[in-house]
């Protein structure tokens, strides 16, 4: 197999704080050990609840936070610990999409110095000028060249959007981080910017780790899926195999929480987790999943499960009992006998909108968190 465009080990981030009236020196586990691998062209979905770490893990990845520990590898070259001025040139190379339109472009500037800036911060004058380029990425994600000189305020939602694509793509990068690029949007808008980023993905061969809540929209888009929960990754693969053969508890949860259109009026059962949700003040010992889950077992509680391909499938799985490998993953499992930790509904009915997409980990209409 081809060496990985990007290479992640052990990659950990805690956020030192202080608790109650003493002040006491505590640590948000943010982020705790993740192993992933993205290659050249190819696209991974990170999907979790809020809070799971995501956005904390694509900060790391192009270096707007330090790890605490673990490595990053792009290229072949560690890029964990490198300086400013030794990682200038790599930031040609990595690009992020912020998740908020509105916040992340300076309303001070126009749209054309919003997408000259990284040329102009890396010293790059391409043939033809600044200007020229500019409007050549404005014409490339589907704006009007001639607004050149107008302000971010003069765009809606997704033409400001589009102009944050189009400063990602300024440096013609190899991998970009999409932080939630389409949550601020509506749907129609959603999916304009998503085959926006498709027909770019195509056209320059980019590779992308692509952060979204959206289970439907990480289907269309990803190829490989990741499932965070609580700072840790706790199953990935093939987007078929996690979609349609889940094998860990919490993603078969997710999963449980899409509304189905084409199931529209026919009983289907949802998974209810009960249960706390953990803090990553303080995450639970062994398998951070298993306060929440109906088939914990003592040795949950005391070994934590490693990340591992599991017999009969080929995607891996944190999980010291997981779903059988057979069967299409749409069938609920049964509850360990007396862990009440499953709360399955037979006749709960879905009442999904125009387009099958869930927010997984969000508060409006989440099924998952409890």
């Amino acid at each position: 197999m081809t060496q990985p465009l990007l290479r992640v080990r052990g990659l950990t981030k805690h956020f030192a704080v202080r608790q109650g009236a003493t002040g006491a020196k505590a640590a948000v586990r943010a982020v705790d050990g993740l192993d992933f691998d993205v290659h050249a062209g190819e696209t991974l979905g990170l999907v979790g609840e809020s809070g799971c770490g995501k956005t904390t893990t694509g900060r790391m990845l192009v270096r707007l936070l330090e790890p605490t520990a673990g490595s990053i590898e792009f290229e072949g070259r560690d890029i964990t610990k490198l300086g400013r001025r030794a990682m200038r040139p790599l930031r040609q190379d990595l690009q992020i999409i912020f998740q908020d339109p509105y916040s992340s472009l300076n309303p001070r500037h126009t749209v054309g110095k919003i997408v000259a800036m990284p040329l102009e911060v890396n010293g790059i004058n391409p043939p033809g000028g600044v200007k020229a380029r500019v409007q050549e990425l404005l014409e490339l994600v589907g704006l009007n060249p001639e607004h050149y000189n107008r302000f971010p305020h003069e765009f809606s939602g997704g033409q400001r959007q589009r102009i944050g694509i189009a400063r990602a793509l300024a440096l013609r990068p190899k991998l970009i981080v999409a932080d939630e690029p389409v949550s601020a949007l509506d749907v129609s808008i959603q999916a304009q910017v998503v085959n926006l980023l498709r027909e770019l993905q195509r056209e320059l061969d980019l590779a992308f780790v692509f952060i979204a809540h959206d289970l439907a929209i990480v289907r269309h888009f990803s190829r490989r899926v990741a499932v965070m929960y609580l700072g840790k990754v706790v199953e990935i693969g093939d987007r078929a195999d996690i979609y349609e053969r889940p094998r860990h508890p919490y993603t078969k949860a997710l999963l449980s929480a899409v509304p189905d259109v084409a199931a529209f009026g026919e009983p289907r059962q949802r998974i209810r987790l009960t249960g706390d949700v953990p803090t990553p003040l303080n995450p639970p010992s062994g398998c951070r999943f298993r306060t929440r889950c109906w088939k914990a077992q003592d040795v949950c509680a005391t070994e934590e499960p490693p990340l591992l391909v599991r017999e009969g499938s080929g995607q891996e799985v944190a999980c010291h009992f997981p779903e059988p490998a057979e069967g299409s993953g749409k069938h609920s499992p049964e509850p360990a006998e007396g862990s009440g930790k499953q709360s399955p509904e037979p006749g709960d009915r879905t009442t999904a909108p125009s387009q099958a997409h869930s927010g997984a980990g969000q508060e409006n209409g989440h099924e998952v968190a409890a």
